[in-house]
C-alpha cells in the first residue's frame, strides 16, 4: 500500500544549488535553492525556480544571468546561510568570507571555493504559481582541476558535492555507486 506525501516531497535528494547574481547595486549575492535541475541537453540548459519575493528574483529578471554553484560538504554552513539570510539586509560574501568571481561569459559571479560552477544566460521565464522558473542556457562550466581524472571526466566521489533532502529538510553527502547508467538495464532488452 502506498501513502500520499506533500507536494514539496516530489524529488529528493537533489543537488544543493547556490545561485549567484549581481543585485541592482552591483553587489554579488547568493541564494540557496531547492528547486531546479537539468532542463535540456542540446543546447545544455538548467532550470531554477525562485519566488518573486526573493532578493535574487529582480536580479535574475534584470541581468538575465546567473551561476549555479555546487558546494562540497565542507561548505554546508555557508550553503544553509545563503538560503536563510536575505541579500537585501546583508552582504553574504562578506559574512562568510567566500569569494565571488565575475563570470567569464555572463553578468553574474561564481563562488571560487565551490568545486563546480555553471554560468547561465536566461533564455526563458515561466511563471508557475508561487515560483518563476528561469531556464538558463549553459555557456560555461568550471570544475576544480584536482577533481578531473586522467580520462578528463569529473571525479564526483572526491568532490563530495552536497545534496539537499526536502523531505527531511537536511543536507546529505552523496552515497555509493550502485550501478552503471545505460548499462545495467540492458538485461531487460533481451526479454
Amino acid at each position: 500500500m502506498k501513502k500520499s506525501l506533500k507536494a514539496n516531497s516530489l524529488l529528493f535528494p537533489n543537488p544543493a544549488m547556490v545561485v549567484c547574481t549581481y543585485d541592482a547595486n552591483g553587489r554579488a549575492n547568493a541564494i540557496t535553492l531547492a528547486w531546479g535541475g537539468i532542463a535540456a541537453s542540446e543546447p545544455p540548459a538548467v532550470s531554477i525556480a525562485v519566488r518573486p519575493s526573493r532578493h535574487s528574483y529582480e536580479a535574475l529578471r534584470r541581468t538575465k544571468a546567473f551561476t549555479v554553484n555546487l558546494p562540497s560538504v565542507k561548505h554546508v554552513t555557508q550553503t544553509d546561510f545563503f538560503g536563510i539570510a536575505s541579500g537585501r539586509d546583508i552582504d553574504k560574501f562578506a559574512v562568510t568570507g567566500l569569494t565571488p568571481v565575475k563570470g567569464e561569459f555572463v553578468d553574474a559571479p561564481y563562488i571560487e571555493e565551490f568545486p563546480y560552477n555553471i554560468e547561465c544566460q536566461v533564455v526563458h521565464e515561466v511563471e508557475l504559481g508561487t515560483h518563476t522558473l528561469f531556464v538558463g542556457e549553459v555557456l560555461n562550466v568550471k570544475i576544480d582541476s584536482d577533481l578531473v581524472e586522467s580520462n578528463g571526466k569529473p571525479s564526483w566521489e572526491n568532490a563530495r558535492l552536497l545534496t539537499f533532502d526536502s523531505m527531511s529538510r537536511s543536507y546529505r553527502a552523496p552515497g555509493e555507486v550502485v550501478g552503471s547508467a545505460y548499462s545495467i538495464g540492458k538485461k531487460w532488452l533481451a526479454s
